[in-house]
């Protein structure tokens, strides 16, 4: 088994290790079985902010670098993302006379469209912690920034004032300034001087190796198509493909040495990251839920309690149809971005993938948890993985 960097995780979970089988919480009956597991740099907490699509690309990212050979890649700084995100997103909110959505949310494709614009610079370079506190806060920071954008588009709308002042992106620039800290343009790591463009290069990414993947039927199989979900500001592509090869394409990429980043619904009573487990119950009538999720799905959310958390259960069959009839009605959303590192057998031979979190160490899995293949199968918004951890059948689908 391939040793997780973070040597108090891998001490944390030696007992279960040494088990030879591993479970979701203690009192479980799950027994889980290592298949493969990959290299990830450590868990993190996302705070109180939605930018765990950041957060997770990266992670994904990082795992690329140790795939590369680079055996301890820094932590790339998820706030010098979503700083650049920001300013994308503020533009075309202008452009678009606010007809289009500004929130702290994004999508993977954010990623490659900061790193190749503005190139990447370390976590310690850039933390994204300006306004006092050591853990992410944005409800004040995004609370601003939408009053912000929100008094420039009424002046233009309400008060017909044209030309617009190009002052205001220069505002908009100084309240991210005072909030994550002043724009890097040039900085010094490890005794060496870079740019962030410079250091982009320096990571040995390639943004155009990468590609998303996603399954609905009122697209055309293996077809671009722009997913229509809020965050989606940056009017990124996937690929549409029919639902096994989704599901084929994610553990043939983990089999051959690839970690893929995971876009997902998580406001699902099957959804338990408290106790380490995600899967999707025949009978949903168990699970009693207390609380509710809060508006970034930034923590463990609502409490869920049930059997079927301690002991394997039965599963929905599903179904393309299931899975697109309850994208229609708005039952499957777009909250979560995850990042899967492995995948694990339990008793019964059912798959589940490894899923690396970005709420932190406080559940059982310290961070992780195991996600059925059932529950992948509905509530997946898409993935995103290196072009060459795809099948040679399915790229020959997507003429890749």
């Amino acid at each position: 088994m391939n040793k997780i960097i973070l040597s108090a995780f891998a001490c944390s979970m030696a007992v279960f290790i040494n088990a030879q089988t591993l479970t979701n919480i203690k009192g479980s009956s799950y027994a889980f079985s290592e298949v493969v597991r990959h290299d990830a740099t450590p868990v993190l907490s996302q705070g109180y902010t939605a930018t765990c699509w950041s957060f997770s690309a990266l992670s994904f990212f990082e795992s690329e670098m140790m795939r590369k050979g680079i055996e301890n890649p820094p932590i790339l700084s998820q706030m010098y993302v979503a700083r650049k995100a920001y300013e994308g997103k503020a533009e075309k909110f202008i452009r678009m006379d606010g007809k289009i959505n500004f929130a702290q949310g994004g999508a993977f494709h954010d990623i490659p469209w900061v790193f190749n614009r503005y190139g990447i610079v370390p976590n310690e370079v850039y933390n994204g912690l300006n306004y006092g506190l050591d853990r992410h806060n944005h409800r004040e920071l995004y609370t601003v920034l939408n009053g912000y954008m929100q008094g420039v588009l009424k002046f233009v709308d309400e008060k017909g004032n044209k030309p617009l002042s190009p002052a205001w992106s220069e505002g908009f620039a100084g309240i991210l300034d005072a909030y994550l800290g002043v724009d890097p343009k040039e900085f010094t790591y490890n005794g060496e001087q870079y740019t962030p463009k410079s250091y982009a290069e320096k990571t040995g990414l390639n943004m155009e190796d990468y590609v998303s993947l996603t399954s609905f039927t009122h697209f055309d199989n293996y077809q671009t198509c722009q997913l229509a979900i809020q965050d989606n500001w940056a009017w990124g592509t996937s690929y549409n493909v029919a639902l096994e090869d989704l599901q084929s394409a994610a553990e043939y990429a983990l089999k051959n040495g690839y970690t893929v980043a995971w876009g997902a619904d998580v406001s699902e009573k099957g959804f338990n990251f408290r106790k380490g487990l995600a899967i999707v119950p025949e009978d949903e009538s168990t699970i009693d839920v207390k609380g509710k999720d809060n508006n970034n799905f930034s923590d463990a959310g609502a409490d869920k309690s049930s059997n079927a958390f301690y002991t394997p259960v039965k599963e929905l069959s599903i179904t393309p149809e299931l899975r697109q009839a309850q994208y229609d009605n708005k039952t499957t959303t777009d909250d979560h971005g995850m990042h899967i590192t492995g995948i694990y057998k339990d008793q019964n031979n059912t798959t589940y993938f490894l899923v690396k979190n970005s709420w932190g160490t406080a559940n059982y899995p310290e961070g992780y948890l195991y996600v059925s293949e059932n529950y992948f199968k509905l509530k997946t918004i898409n993935i995103y993985l290196h072009n060459n951890a795809l099948p040679e059948d399915l790229k020959k689908k997507l003429n890749l």
